[in-house]
């Protein structure tokens, strides 16, 4: 599979994910850049984590304008496969690729820290290969990760199985003790109803790696080779 990693002012994740699927992952990577209008041939777009454009106004919401996206949207409309990462996630949101808004954190503070997700969806690549009564540790680094939607957004996500991953204990327990944001339903990722865009706040690119002493990341990554 050809990945397409793009770079906004201001992401600072974007070498980290060419890593882990280039080098770890053994995938083709193309850089593009945010003014690019071409993707290049590629068959999956991934929308690395940072602070594009300073996250002035609000997260994402200038980078929705970068001339890239509408190449990202175009592709996403016509079925091909988008993954944002934190800010990337906060960008598809902005862009209306994935519903739902992004919030500040609800103890108005940066976290950055490891957290334990449940997978959820059985029916998106990117939880589809993954054991949903076994939690995955991924570290997360946002000030803007409270996922929230109006009530007849959040039956449909739910209705949908569009709820990816959600915030839990190390066993799996799903409670307000261990939502580090104040997400609605624990919520930490979730795709669109064709179950090609898929955003996520939490970091796997960043626990991929045996020299980071955790590999749960990769799990994800293998999933979506296996299942897109």
């Amino acid at each position: 599979m050809k990945f397409g990693v793009v770079t906004f002012p201001g992401s600072n994740c974007d070498e980290d994910m060419v890593y882990v699927l280039q080098d770890l992952m053994g995938q083709k990577v193309e850089r593009l850049w945010h003014k690019d209008t071409d993707l290049k041939g590629v068959d999956f777009v991934v929308l690395p984590g940072g602070f594009s454009f300073g996250d002035y106004l609000r997260s994402g919401a200038i980078a929705k304008l970068s001339p890239i996206m509408g190449e990202v949207i175009n592709h996403a409309n016509k079925g091909g496969y988008v993954l944002g990462v934190c800010n990337g996630f906060q960008i598809l949101t902005e862009s209306g690729l994935l519903e739902g808004a992004l919030l500040h954190n609800n103890n108005q503070k940066f976290i950055c820290k490891n957290v334990f997700l449940k997978p959820v969806s059985q029916t998106a690549a990117i939880t589809k290969g993954l054991d949903l009564n076994q939690t995955v540790k991924i570290p997360i680094a946002h000030g803007e990760g409270r996922f929230f939607a109006d009530q007849e957004t959040m039956k449909r996500i739910e209705d949908n199985d569009q709820i990816l991953f959600q915030y839990c204990s190390q066993d799996g327990i799903v409670s307000d003790e261990f939502n580090p944001n104040g997400a609605l339903l624990n919520i930490a990722g979730i795709t669109n109803s064709n179950k090609n865009v898929f955003g996520m706040m939490p970091h796997p690119e960043r626990a991929s790696d045996k020299f980071v002493a955790n590999e749960d990341g990769k799990l994800i990554f293998e999933s979506l080779l296996k299942y897109c």
